[in-house]
């Protein structure tokens, strides 16, 4: 029997994880129109107290039924329930921190929060607070306290035009700002809130979650810098530009210049990012690979097509979203980004023909 798990977090700071439920009463569920509130589910991953016992559910075996439904495969329904994590539930917040960078994580549409939980495990482990955010009736099943849970509503009827990707990056958008006003307001959902520094705040997000840090970015200013993950982007940006520091992390051949319409996207975006910028991509990688979801299915023995292993890319992944957030979210010195490029051969950086990678400054 397969006992799958995920890969060590690489930081000296032991992981706590806690999941909060939100209730933003200000506006009606963008989706249902019976829901008369938008309702949250978020994943907090944070550097702890190092505590025994056992470690944090990956997903229950209901969200672990619905999603593996959906990729159509032999894994049996709940194997998603069993995989191993590295973070103690609950455990108390390491008291002597303070000033902690807080990141938000978006997940790909239909994509549980739970996908992104080694990249938040790791950002944690390396003293970041790391939030992941279920986008309700995007996903596959969102359980609230109780058990109840919400199922993905958005199949037959909502045609997927222009229309509906700008109404998912933009609501995405208020559910990130929403984590942040609680997070950061008066009486916090959190008891290691205190611990947050209002001033160094990030995000970064995979497929729709990366198009939709662009649009986060552009709704809130607290949002300092931003990471997009193999996502095809709207339209979004004004003719004024984003002066604030943009990573683009995607999959050669589909993210590499000239490659086709996803790849124009970035192309479009490109002049239009006035601060720091990098455009990188990963050979052998594949949609999945930057996500949980590229590593569990080599364990479970299932062919995602890619040349690289979901380990390796999520190892990229981890390396080069941290060192991202490390330069642009930290006062001090860190191993410049540009050098990592020599203990990972399968990165290339990338620009549009005639344009510049951009000037490096924080």
């Amino acid at each position: 029997m397969v006992v799958p798990t995920l890969p060590t977090p690489t930081g000296p700071h032991p992981v706590g994880t806690t999941s909060v439920h939100l209730d933003d009463v200000s506006r009606p569920d963008p989706w249902v129109a019976d829901a008369p509130t938008r309702e949250l589910m978020i994943s907090i991953w944070y550097p702890a107290v190092r505590s025994p016992g056992p470690r944090a559910r990956y997903l229950t075996q209901t969200e672990s039924a619905a999603i593996l439904a959906r990729q159509q495969t032999a894994v049996a329904p709940d194997a998603l329930s069993s995989v191993r994590t590295h973070a103690s539930p609950d455990a108390p917040l390491d008291p002597g921190l303070r000033e902690l960078p807080l990141i938000l994580l978006s997940p790909g549409f239909t994509r549980h929060r739970a996908t992104l939980t080694s990249i938040g495990e790791d950002l944690a482990s390396h003293g970041h607070v790391a939030v992941a955010i279920d986008h309700t009736y995007e996903t596959a099943a969102t359980t609230f306290p109780g058990g109840r849970v919400a199922a993905f509503a958005l199949g037959h009827g909502f045609a997927r035009t222009a229309e509906f990707w700008h109404k998912v990056k933009t609501g995405r958008a208020r559910d990130a700002s929403f984590v942040l006003d609680r997070l950061l307001g008066e009486n916090p959902p959190w008891q290691g809130a205190a611990a947050l520094a209002p001033d160094r705040i990030g995000m970064a997000g995979h497929s729709a979650g990366g198009a939709a840090t662009i649009a986060a970015m552009l709704a809130d200013e607290r949002i300092r810098v931003g990471g997009n993950v193999d996502g095809s982007t709207g339209p979004l940006i004004p003719p004024t530009g984003l002066d604030r520091p943009l990573l683009f992390l995607g999959r050669d051949g589909r993210y590499s210049p000239g490659d086709g319409p996803a790849a124009d996207t970035w192309t479009r975006d490109w002049p239009l990012l006035t601060g720091w910028k990098r455009w990188l991509v990963v050979a052998g990688a594949k949609h999945p690979s930057f996500t949980d979801l590229g590593l569990l299915a080599d364990q479970f023995g299932l062919p995602l097509g890619a040349a690289t292993s979901g380990l390796r890319t999520m190892t990229i992944t981890r390396t080069y979203l941290r060192a991202f957030f490390d330069q642009h979210l930290r006062d001090a010195p860190q191993t410049p980004f540009d050098r990592l490029h020599a203990d990972h051969p399968e990165v290339r950086s990338c620009r549009p023909p005639d344009h510049p990678i951009g000037d490096g400054s924080r």
